[in-house]
């Protein structure tokens, strides 16, 4: 036992973002920004980035874990922090799916947009997290959501997803959301880009209304700086650009509540599984993931 509760055969997922329950940001609602997500990149313990619970078999070499978990292993050991217990009768190879896609997408249009009934939301870049934008504001009552990507698999799956409309670039959504809204523009932008850059970033925020909201999830390159837009446009019109981490969300909380909608039959799950691979299949799936030839890939051992 731990101070989770946790035990010998439980049903888990892991969350990419640890949560430790007591720091200020965990105390204060906001898990996804919990203090151990400092050690995300450092490959070992939370409390000791030098030691690592990996080694290879063989030889000993110590291998890192990103976020703390490593999911391209058979067996793993890692933090309870990162843990979430699960109902023992949710699929394995579709609940893995809400550590980390499905809850940054989803929060993404849910908590950090503020997607609502009557809203007309623009989600940019329809993969693996956006596409959940696209669930995440049709289950939040918007009355249009507009898909936007240059992959025709993409656009026509986001249709299958919630989205009302789908198009190839934002010039043709802007024009479809002002044309929706007597010229207004949409409510909110969310920015859901494999690689986010700073142009991404100014499309988003010119197409949303005065008082809207440019929600950006998408990571660009750390040491990319600036955005391309008016100041004046961003005070005097009071718009909001907001960034989101793990879609705002509260893992402990949040993945339970999204297994629940998917045994509801509200959140797709096994929908979004293009195609399942082995372990040794990983450059493959990698590389249709390139290729836009999937949503979601998973590795089944």
């Amino acid at each position: 036992m731990n101070g989770k509760g946790l035990k010998e055969g439980d049903h888990v997922v892991f969350s990419f973002l640890p949560a430790c329950g007591h720091c200020r940001w965990c105390a204060s609602g906001m898990q996804n920004l919990c203090d151990l997500g400092a050690g995300l990149l450092s490959g070992g313990r939370w409390d000791d980035p030098t030691d690592v619970r990996l080694h290879l078999a063989g030889t000993g070499e110590p291998v890192g874990q990103m976020c703390g978990i490593s999911t391209f292993v058979q067996t793993t050991t890692v933090s309870a922090d990162s843990a979430v217990r699960i109902p023992d009768d949710i699929p394995l190879d579709k609940a893995c799916l809400v550590g980390c896609g499905v809850g940054t997408g989803w929060g993404s249009a849910v908590n950090s947009a503020g997607a609502g009934p009557g809203h007309t939301v623009i989600v940019m870049g329809v993969g693996g997290i956006g596409i959940n934008a696209v669930q995440g504001a049709a289950h939040a009552g918007a009355t249009h959501v507009i898909a936007v990507d240059p992959v025709e698999l993409k656009r026509r799956k986001a249709l299958e997803f919630g989205a009302t409309d789908a198009v190839a670039s934002m010039e043709e959504a802007n024009e479809l959301a002002r044309g929706l809204t007597n010229g207004q523009g949409a409510d909110s932008a969310i920015v859901t880009v494999g690689v986010t850059t700073a142009d991404h970033v100014a499309q988003a925020f010119g197409a949303i209304r005065k008082a809207g909201t440019c929600v950006v999830t998408g990571l660009g390159r750390v040491g990319d700086v600036g955005l391309p837009i008016a100041i004046s446009e961003l005070t005097l019109f009071q718009k909001r650009l907001q960034g989101a981490m793990f879609g705002a969300s509260n893992p402990n909380w949040d993945i339970l509540r999204q297994l629940q909608l998917y045994r509801e039959g509200v959140l797709k799950l096994d929908e979004l599984v293009t195609r399942t691979y082995s372990l040794d299949e990983i450059q493959q799936g990698y590389q249709d993931m390139h290729d836009g030839k999937n949503l979601r890939g998973v590795i089944v051992y």
